[in-house]
């Protein structure tokens, strides 16, 4: 008889905590996946029809493997997925990547699409990329490395894209010594884009119209970029005062178009790493210029051109700094003690020297 009226118990709590389950709205279910992980959503679609199809609805990111194969399942991806915004697409080195067909396609499927990320995409030419920046003109965030298009390419995206913002370039290997020829930028998207970071590139320079036309522009990164940079830093540093964030690494440049950086006057956060002309001279005139500087990270690559003239200028003129990084720079107790005296009291330096 107990277990008659146990087992009727049971059936009832489990009908009832179905029933709050099944009475969920489809927008207060998507909510809940969106606060999962990629692992956990995926297990939660297997549950049932409804959660299969609300958790397809409600994914805004979406990562592929890019390889060739992938075009013959674009079509049942994205009438699962109908709502990405966010496409992450990225192929190993030892296979073949998807083409242009299948990014073509991907662009008629994904219209709301605002940030993309290709990786290893070494199948995509500047043809491609030209109708998929037609189909996508709303795109904000756009990275991509190791792929093979070139600078038409990018002008395409460039020339529609008017509301990108963030723009990062690594191993473009279509961008050769031919590049030069036609330059790139800085198209409609000029007057949006707040953040270029460029990597790896051979012939880079071939952006500088990009970047001098981005009136806007908050954040510039330039890492590894061969040839020779002074010309357009100079410019660059004159026309584009508004930027808060540089960062250099690895780049030819002299001394006098350092020192040029001191026009940027809202600059806040500067990395200079291992660029072998920099010397006090050029951190004197940033220090002089650009008075607003929190963070400063430096790595003089054991070239013994920076020392404490150039960082006792840094302490007497930069009164916001709240973090310094000294790699491989000659900074002995004079500097320190510099920095230390001209700040405000309630100002807390973090340094770190190496």
């Amino acid at each position: 008889m107990h277990a008659v009226e146990n087992d009727s118990i049971h059936d009832v709590i489990d009908h009832a905590i179905s029933d709050y389950i099944s009475n969920l709205p489809d927008e207060c279910l998507a909510c809940i996946f969106q606060s999962l992980g990629s692992g956990d959503r995926k297990w939660c679609s297997l549950v049932c029809r409804r959660w299969f199809q609300v958790e397809g609805q409600s994914r805004h990111c979406l990562s592929l493997n890019a390889q060739s194969d992938l075009l013959s399942a674009i079509p049942s991806i994205f009438s699962r997925f109908d709502s990405v915004t966010k496409l992450a697409l990225k192929c190993d080195r030892r296979s073949v990547s998807i083409s242009d067909d299948a990014l073509i396609l991907i662009s008629l499927r994904c219209r709301n699409l605002t940030r993309l990320k290709l990786c290893g995409c070494r199948e995509l030419t500047d043809a491609g990329v030209a109708v998929f920046a037609k189909n996508c003109k709303g795109l904000k965030k756009l990275s991509c490395g190791s792929c093979a298009f070139g600078a038409k390419g990018m002008n395409a995206v460039l020339d529609n894209c008017s509301s990108l913002e963030e723009l990062s370039v690594q191993r473009l290997r279509g961008i050769t010594d031919g590049a030069m020829e036609e330059p790139i930028g800085p198209g409609v998207a000029a007057s949006s884009l707040r953040t270029i970071c460029l990597k790896d590139l051979y012939n880079g320079q071939c952006f500088g119209p990009l970047i001098i036309g981005s009136k806007k522009l908050r954040s510039l990164k330039l890492f590894r970029c061969y040839g020779d940079w002074d010309t357009h830093l100079e410019v660059i540093a004159n026309r584009v005062t508004s930027m808060v964030e540089i960062h250099l690494e690895r780049l030819q440049v002299s001394d006098k178009a350092l020192a040029a950086i001191s026009n940027c006057l809202c600059l806040e956060t500067l990395h200079l790493v291992k660029i072998p002309e920099c010397t006090n001279f050029a951190l004197k005139s940033i220090a002089e210029g650009s008075k607003l500087l929190r963070k400063l990270h430096i790595d003089g690559w054991k070239t013994n051109r920076i020392s404490d003239e150039g960082l006792m200028a840094v302490g007497k003129h930069c009164p916001n700094l709240q973090e310094l990084v000294l790699i491989g720079v000659n900074a002995t107790k004079l500097s320190f003690r510099v920095i230390g005296l001209e700040l405000p009291k309630s100002r807390t330096v973090g340094v770190v020297w190496k």
